[in-house]
């Protein structure tokens, strides 16, 4: 695994990374509200592991549009989130927003809402924390809080949202030990991408 691109070299870890929970941690099932149907993707538990060992707080960030629907509660959302924490050991925090596109709120990614809830709940700032996400509005979130956002694609992210990502990691666990690197945090004006 090499980088590709020159970042600037440092010595600072990230105070917190933040995950989008639908894929990214899990396989994306709309609207799920079933523990059952609850997925962990590949690197994922590797990468939760490494951050752990490292005494990173670690957290999720995640838009729950559905509970706006009426097609799930949050009930069913704290129930698949459970089964998560069941499946690859407990998150520092989870931050969900219920709300749905139309609703103006502050908190729907790609605004910065979530991303500071999760960082004053674990007392870092957010200049220093890492979001890891699939697709725009996690790296709009990151951004709009000033932390430092790394895309994941997947089948669903657009190749426009690739190509606009400062920093690029093919796997969850390749985006943490990017996050890890010297000089990852800090690189947000470089683009950076983690090739195998």
């Amino acid at each position: 695994m090499g980088f590709d691109a020159t970042a600037p070299t440092g010595t600072s870890a990230p105070s917190a990374v933040l995950f989008d929970r639908d894929g990214t941690l899990v396989r994306d099932v709309p609207y799920n509200g079933d523990p059952a149907l609850v997925e962990i993707l590949p690197t994922v538990r590797e990468a939760v592991d490494l951050l752990r060992e490292r005494d990173i707080p670690i957290g999720v960030v995640s838009n729950q549009s559905g509970v706006a629907r009426g097609l799930i509660s949050l009930d069913d959302v704290r129930a698949v989130n459970r089964r998560i924490d069941d499946l690859i050991g407990p998150f520092d925090v989870w931050c969900v927003c219920p709300h749905g596109p139309g609703d103006g709120c502050a908190c729907r990614k790609p605004r910065p809402g979530l991303v500071l809830d999760a960082c004053e709940r674990l007392d870092v700032d957010p200049h220093d924390a890492v979001v890891i996400g699939d697709i725009a509005a996690d790296l709009g979130a990151a951004e709009s809080a000033g932390a430092t956002g790394i895309l994941v694609p997947t089948p669903v992210t657009l190749v426009p949202e690739v190509v606009a990502a400062e920093l690029v990691a093919s796997t969850v666990l390749e985006a943490v030990e990017l996050a890890l690197a010297d000089g990852a945090m800090g690189a947000s004006t470089r683009r950076r991408r983690v090739t195998r």
